[in-house]
């Protein structure tokens, strides 16, 4: 029963894979020797079209850096758009089908995971942008409904393996296919040195603010990082595909990311994606498809994670005006100089991955 909902992004790729060896309709030949790729920046979903209209994640990387050429990949859902720098942009929907292209070579390959997301408002304030150092998974788990759970518990999730919140599983093959939890893919590390790199170089960049921002601040007293304009920050990304809101379960967010860094890792962003693109990438490195080692995660602040206080979590949940276009905005002022640096000076990150000290 506990292995219904797991299924690694491999399964996706073993169904694909006989569609995509046929070869696809592009430019682009199957018999030429696979092509490097240098770089490519993910965003998960977009308004409408891709360019023109009222601007989703996806948009401001393909006007601002003129992603023209469209390359067709079967099983892909839309097109992988590219410039004449060799700067790559997809949809997360159209990963696994792009990564399975003989086309492409990706060994070499940086990437860009960027998104939208509610931040933990003790850490960040709307707008703000956080390069992450671990993904962690929020999906699987048990759960015991709040009013149910013993009187000393703080909420009622807890880890498969484990029999009460805030402990590791003592018996990991409570999901049935693995034998020690650092096997269970509930945090994904990446590489730390890369992502300090990236905030050293973008720590100073200046996200707009605007009127409205600043009022909906006003709202967070208590909250000092909630009402700051918004800045770039280290700290990491939880994905869930609950759509979760509200104090008790902010609490929760940052002590899971705690339970799975072993104490390294600070919650600061929450999401619906980047666990899923996580698996992916570790099972595409796994197989010698990807370098794990290269990837970045930028997430940026749509909202909060829970209501300002004297509000009730109702009133506020989902409510991503003004900080959505604000969110699209930062992701793109900061990760663009870490994109321009890394296809800018090609001869010198082909083979060596930037680094930089870190805590």
């Amino acid at each position: 029963m506990n292995n219904c909902f797991r299924v690694p992004a491999i399964s996706y790729a073993l169904l694909l894979a006989p569609v995509l060896a046929l070869g696809c309709g592009s430019a682009l030949s199957a018999s030429r020797a696979p092509l490097p790729v240098r770089m490519v920046v993910v965003a998960n979903f977009e308004n409408g079209a891709d360019v023109g209209d009222k601007p989703g994640e996806y948009q401001f990387w393909v006007e601002r850096e003129h992603l023209d050429e469209k390359l067709e990949v079967r099983g892909a859902g839309g097109p992988v758009r590219r410039n004449k720098q060799g700067l790559y942009g997809l949809l997360l929907e159209n990963l696994t089908p792009f990564l399975l292209d003989p086309r492409f070579d990706f060994k070499r390959t940086y990437w860009l995971f960027t998104g939208i997301s509610g931040a933990d408002p003790q850490v960040a304030s709307v707008g703000s942008a956080a390069w992450a150092r671990w993904v962690v998974n929020g999906d699987e788990l048990r759960e015991i409904d709040d009013r149910e759970i013993p009187s000393d518990w703080p909420y009622g999730l807890f880890a498969i393996g484990s029999l009460k919140p805030n402990t590791l599983p003592t018996d990991p093959n409570g999901f049935g296919s693995v034998e020690s939890a650092d096997e269970l893919g509930m945090a994904y590390p990446l590489n730390r040195g890369l992502a300090q790199w990236a905030f050293n170089m973008t720590r100073t960049t200046v996200i707009p603010d605007t009127p409205q921002l600043a009022k909906q601040r006003e709202a967070w007293n208590g909250y000092p990082n909630a009402q700051r304009p918004p800045f770039v920050l280290l700290g990491e990304t939880l994905g869930s595909v609950r759509y979760w809101h509200g104090p008790r379960r902010t609490q929760w967010a940052r002590d899971w990311v705690k339970l799975w860094t072993r104490g390294e890792g600070t919650f600061v962003m929450t999401n619906m994606e980047s666990q899923s693109a996580a698996r992916i990438m570790n099972t595409f490195n796994k197989l010698g498809f990807v370098d794990l080692k290269r990837v970045m995660v930028l997430r940026t602040a749509s909202n909060a994670s829970g209501p300002p206080p004297g509000v009730d979590a109702l009133a506020s949940i989902g409510d991503e005006a003004p900080g959505q276009v604000a969110a699209y905005e930062a992701n793109y002022r900061v990760g663009a100089p870490v994109i321009h640096e890394l296809i800018g000076n090609w001869s010198r990150y082909r083979n060596e991955i930037p680094q930089a000290a870190f805590k």
